[in-house]
């Protein structure tokens, strides 16, 4: 996006603000008028934007734009120099983002996590910045002015250790200083000192690359991507810019002729964009300073009002919320001893170090599937984040004019204009659990497969926005365990039940980012570790942990092989009895729980269990054509009868 400067407009505006002009005559101490210097900073700021409709208010509030408003601090009676400087190198920075940043390529190449996007906010910042101080010294002094006010208000010269340091602000600095080779002011403290090593290790030479791509919003955000993978912070951006217009332009064909597609064209580009271009400038447009968009900031307690009819997508009928409390005697299902069962975490199974060779190992599986990641993600988001159901208020006194209404002036042009606004339907935050097999009989590359599905599935989900926690069951021992030995002891009394001990596992929590879980996936290719299945109690403890989450929309997703095998279970009980404990559990969450239930069977046809699924042999599929019916199984279908549900093949 080029960036337009007006010379002589700004020529003038400084010479006014520097304090030649009229109100230099002013005697010391006296008040001076502020109205000439709001004049100028105004004027100033619209040049650097290059629009001169851009509006500048002064406030006693937060600095802050929203749009083309741009709200600055009010200047006091007596200003110092230093005050002055402040408030035109905040006016700089914003103008400087209108002129040279593009909020939707910002959005397309913004990073998920949000550690990893308030990096990337802070360095587009110092990006449009630079550019300024490059091509202009005045604005290189105000924004070093500005910068200098930030630092000393946040007290980073009393940092001394790297924790306390943030690393976005360092970022920010360290690409700055590359850019314009202007160090950080003193008030920056030790912060960048206490990043700069790790940051110049992990990025190697990416950062003697930026001031190449300055002027290219799309190649320098490109770099800080590359900056923030080698940093471990986010994923490698893929190539997803064509996936959305081939996906539209079939979408269309497949409409019916008679169709109005006018109207639902432009619905569509709005449902699909509003979401992702909303989110993204309440970041994308925080200023310096800790400025933010005026009324952008959403409270906890907003977010938390599940109950509120308003916040529920139309149409949809909430299930009741039942826990399996009593569920095992309705079925004749039960237990012998709970005594030797165990949930525990990877950590807890296996050493750092032995995690991190394993990781490694199935590492070397996911090489080539790098590519899958960022199309999968592409495909999902659109279905989880963009997917917002929309309806319109009419007979307003503002907004879009409403055509249908326009015959009514024809007959009595007394009427009033009647305007109509659309209305969004709050789209409810989702939580993913994968589940996943972890049986003997998943051995080999099945289990590759999956570790591979979950590593990918979980980077996808996080990068749209959704919480991913990621869980696996087995057992502790072959034929039986504790459990058996006690059953033995007891004098084998008749049908016991499930008789070994299990063993739930966690490898990722909802709420742990993947970054710091990426390792424990590894256990799964350890020798030893898979053992039985108990398909049924594994679900139950998964539904259980889904229940006490708080986002609205809850997704349960099966990784298996086929089904429950526990050959000390069915030695002593009936041979379908694990089978049919899992088809009840299966019916009770799909037909009288809030979870949705979907499945992956991993070579094996796993839809004779699960109303939605899909199979696939290898992780390689994920990159083609079960890419589309994976995406498939996150669409809404709650609204749906059940009458109308097929399985997926």
């Amino acid at each position: 996006m080029l960036c337009i400067f007006s010379g002589i407009a700004l020529g003038k505006s400084r010479y006014i603000m520097s304090g030649r002009g009229d109100n230099s005559k002013a005697k010391p101490g006296a008040p001076v008028d502020m109205e000439p210097l709001r004049r100028a900073i105004t004027g100033c700021v619209r040049s650097i934007a290059g629009d001169a409709e851009v509006e500048v208010a002064f406030a006693n509030e937060r600095p802050g734009m929203t749009g083309e408003r741009i709200r600055l601090p009010e200047l006091s009676k007596r200003p110092t120099a230093h005050e002055l400087a402040v408030t035109r190198g905040l006016g700089d920075s914003m103008a400087l983002r209108l002129a040279c940043h593009d909020a939707r390529v910002h959005a397309v190449m913004a990073p998920q996590g949000a550690d990893a996007r308030s990096i990337f906010d802070a360095v587009e910042q110092a990006r449009v910045e630079s550019i300024g101080s490059l091509r202009m010294s005045g604005v290189a002094a105000n924004l070093n002015s500005m910068n200098t006010e930030k630092y000393a208000k946040a007290n980073f010269s009393g940092i001394e250790r790297r924790e306390d340091a943030p690393i976005g602000e360092a970022m920010a600095m360290i690409v700055r200083e590359k850019l314009t080779g202007q160090k950080p002011p003193e008030s920056a403290g030790k912060v960048l000192d206490l990043w700069r090593p790790f940051i110049e290790e992990k990025t190697g030479g990416e950062l003697d690359t930026l001031l190449s791509s300055i002027n290219d919003q799309q190649s320098f955000a490109r770099i800080v991507r590359n900056m923030l993978t080698a940093m471990e912070m986010a994923e490698e951006y893929g190539d997803e810019q064509s996936e959305p217009d081939s996906e539209d332009q079939q979408s269309e064909e497949d409409k019916p002729n008679g169709e109005d597609q006018n109207d639902d064209d432009v619905k569509e580009d709005e449902g699909a964009d509003a979401a992702p271009a909303e989110d993204s400038e309440a970041s994308d447009e925080q200023m310096e300073d800790g400025a933010t968009e005026d009324g952008g900031e959403i409270s906890d307690d907003d977010m938390s009002e599940e109950g509120d009819e308003d916040s529920e997508t139309p149409g949809e009928t909430r299930r009741p919320n039942t826990p399996f409390a009593d569920f095992n005697e309705k079925v004749d299902y039960h237990v012998y001893t709970e005594e030797f069962d165990e949930t525990t975490t990877a950590q807890e199974l296996c050493d750092v170090a032995e995690l991190e060779r394993l990781r490694a190992f199935l590492d070397k599986q996911l090489a080539h599937l790098q590519g899958a990641v960022g199309r999968l993600a592409n495909r999902l988001q659109r279905r989880l984040m963009a997917q917002q159901n929309r309806s319109w208020d009419f007979d307003l006194e503002e907004g879009y004019l409403d055509p249908a209404r326009l015959p009514r002036l024809i007959i009595d042009p007394m009427q009033a204009l009647s305007f109509k606004m659309e209305r969004d339907t709050q789209f409810r935050d989702t939580v993913v659990t994968l589940l996943i097999d972890n049986s003997g009989s998943m051995r080999g590359r099945p289990i590759t497969v999956a570790a591979s599905c979950a590593d990918i599935l979980a980077r996808t989900l996080e990068r749209c926005g959704v919480k991913v926690e990621i869980l696996g069951f087995t057992t502790k021992a072959w034929k039986g365990g504790q459990a058996r030995e006690k059953w033995l002891a007891s004098g084998k009394p008749q049908t016991p039940g499930r008789l070994n001990d299990l063993r739930h596992i966690i490898y990722k929590s909802a709420d742990e980012p993947y970054r710091r879980a990426r390792s424990n996936l590894g256990l799964m290719m350890r020798e030893g570790l898979l053992k039985e299945n108990i398909d049924g109690e594994a679900l139950i403890w998964a539904h259980n942990r889904l229940l006490g989450r708080r986002e609205q929309r809850r997704i349960l997703m099966m990784i298996s092989d086929g089904a429950p095998v526990d050959d000390s279970t069915l030695s002593v009980n009936p041979g379908n009895y694990l089978e049919r404990h899992l088809r009840a559990v299966i019916d009770q969450i799909e037909t009288r729980s809030p979870v949705e239930l979907l499945a992956i069977g991993i070579g094996h046809d796993v839809t004779r269990y699960y109303r939605r699924a899909v199979t696939i042999v290898d992780a390689d599929e994920l990159a083609g054509a079960m890419t589309e019916q994976l995406a498939s199984l996150f669409e809404d279908q709650t609204s749906m009868p059940r009458s109308r549900m097929r399985r997926a093949s």
